[in-house]
C-alpha cells in the first residue's frame, strides 16, 4: 500500500490496511491511522500515467470545493500525495439505503451541486455531438423507423442546448451512482469524484429518471417518487444558492438517450458505435441488458417529450423506436423499481 513518508509524517504509520473492491482504474484499501480512526487510501493506476494524474486531480478539486458543504455530503479529506497520486479519506460506514431513497439522494445531489464555482479546476461537462446524432438516427433508421428528418433537425439543436449553462455552474460528480452514493445515519456521502466536471445539474438530475446512464445499476422509481425527487432537488438548489434551477429536464434525460457510450461500462467507450453493435447483440451489464437499458431510456424519452415543441419529433422516433425493439426482440425485460440489496 503507497503511504509515503509525507502521509506518515502527517498521519502517523497506518495499520491493518486490507485491500478493497474498486474499479480497475484504482486500488482502494481500508486502513486504521496511527490515532485509532478508521480510514481509506485510495490510489489512482497508472497503466496511463497522463490520464490517471488528470482523474486524480479532478478528484481532489472536487472534494475540495464539496468539503465546504454542510452538513457534509462527501467524506473528508485527511491527507494527499500527489505525486504518488493518493488520497487518505475519512471512513464512511455505508447502512441500507432507506425506503424512498431517491428524495434523500436527489437533496444530497444538489446540495453537492450548489459547491460549484466558475473558475475551479474542473473542466467543462461536455454532451453529446454530431456523431452522437448520427450513430442514434442510423441506429432508428436500421429498426425501420423512415421519419427521421424532424427528429434530426431536433436532435442538432438539443447538442447546442445542452453545451450552454447561461446560470451558476454545478459541480457535476461525473458518475452519481448506486456504489457511489454512500447512506449514513446523518445523510449520504458520495464518493469517486474521478470524472468531476462543470455543468448543469440537470445533467445529473436525469439520473433518476433516465436509470442511472453511466452506471451498472438501472432502475425504475414510480412516478410519483420521481416527481417527489425532482422537486426536492430543485429546492435544495435554491436554498442553497438563491436561485432556481435553470434548462430543461427533457433535455438531459434525451442527451442521455443518444449517447450509445453509455451502454457500456467506461472502459470499453470509446471503442466501437454501441448503437450499431446493439442490434446485432446483446449484453449484460449490472441488472439489465444493453437493449432493456436502450428500450427503458427509448420510452423514458418518449412520454417527456410527447408534445413538445422543440422535441416532438424526438418523442415520436422514440416511440417508433422502441415499439420496434419489442417486436424484433420480445423477450426483453423491464427495469427493475428499486436497487439490488447491499448496494
Amino acid at each position: 500500500m503507497p503511504f509515503g513518508e509525507r502521509l506518515r509524517d502527517e498521519l502517523g504509520a497506518p495499520r491493518k490496511a486490507r485491500l478493497i473492491d474498486s474499479s480497475p482504474r484504482s486500488a482502494v484499501w481500508r486502513v486504521e491511522l496511527a490515532d485509532g480512526r478508521p480510514a481509506v487510501v485510495k490510489q489512482l493506476a497508472a497503466e496511463a500515467e497522463a490520464e490517471a494524474t488528470q482523474r486524480y486531480g479532478r478528484e481532489v478539486a472536487a472534494l475540495r470545493m464539496a468539503s465546504r458543504v454542510r452538513p457534509a455530503v462527501v467524506p473528508r479529506v485527511l491527507g494527499v500525495d500527489a505525486d504518488e497520486r493518493v488520497l487518505v479519506l475519512e471512513y464512511v460506514e455505508h447502512g441500507r439505503p432507506r425506503e424512498g431513497w431517491e428524495t434523500e439522494y436527489a437533496t444530497a445531489l444538489a446540495r453537492l451541486h450548489a459547491a460549484g464555482e466558475d473558475g475551479a479546476e474542473l473542466p467543462r461537462w461536455t454532451g453529446p455531438d454530431a456523431g452522437d446524432v448520427g450513430s442514434f438516427v442510423a441506429f432508428a433508421r436500421a429498426l425501420g423507423v423512415h421519419d427521421t428528418a424532424g427528429a434530426e433537425d431536433e436532435l442538432g439543436e438539443l447538442t447546442l442546448r445542452l453545451g450552454k449553462v447561461s446560470g451558476r455552474q454545478a459541480l457535476l460528480h461525473g458518475d452519481p451512482c448506486p456504489g457511489n452514493d454512500l447512506h449514513t445515519a446523518d445523510g449520504i456521502r458520495f464518493i469517486d469524484f474521478e470524472q468531476a466536471s462543470l455543468g448543469n445539474g440537470l445533467i445529473e438530475l436525469a439520473y433518476l429518471r433516465i436509470g442511472f446512464p453511466t452506471c451498472w445499476c438501472v432502475t425504475a422509481a414510480p412516478e410519483p417518487l420521481l416527481a417527489e425527487a425532482e422537486a426536492a432537488y430543485r429546492t435544495a438548489w435554491r436554498e442553497a444558492t438563491g436561485t432556481d434551477v435553470e434548462g430543461d429536464l427533457a433535455d438531459a434525460c434525451a442527451g442521455w438517450l443518444i449517447r450509445g457510450e453509455t451502454l457500456v461500462q467506461r472502459a470499453h467507450r470509446g471503442t466501437v458505435d454501441q448503437l450499431a453493435r446493439v442490434l446485432g447483440e446483446d449484453w449484460e451489464w449490472g441488472t439489465v441488458s444493453a437493449r432493456e437499458r436502450l428500450a427503458h431510456r427509448l420510452g423514458v424519452v418518449a412520454r417527456m417529450t410527447e408534445g413538445s415543441d422543440v422535441l416532438g419529433g424526438l418523442s415520436r422516433l422514440s416511440t417508433d423506436a422502441r415499439r420496434r425493439m419489442l417486436d424484433r426482440w420480445p423477450a426483453l425485460g423491464t427495469v427493475p423499481r428499486s436497487r439490488p440489496q447491499g448496494s
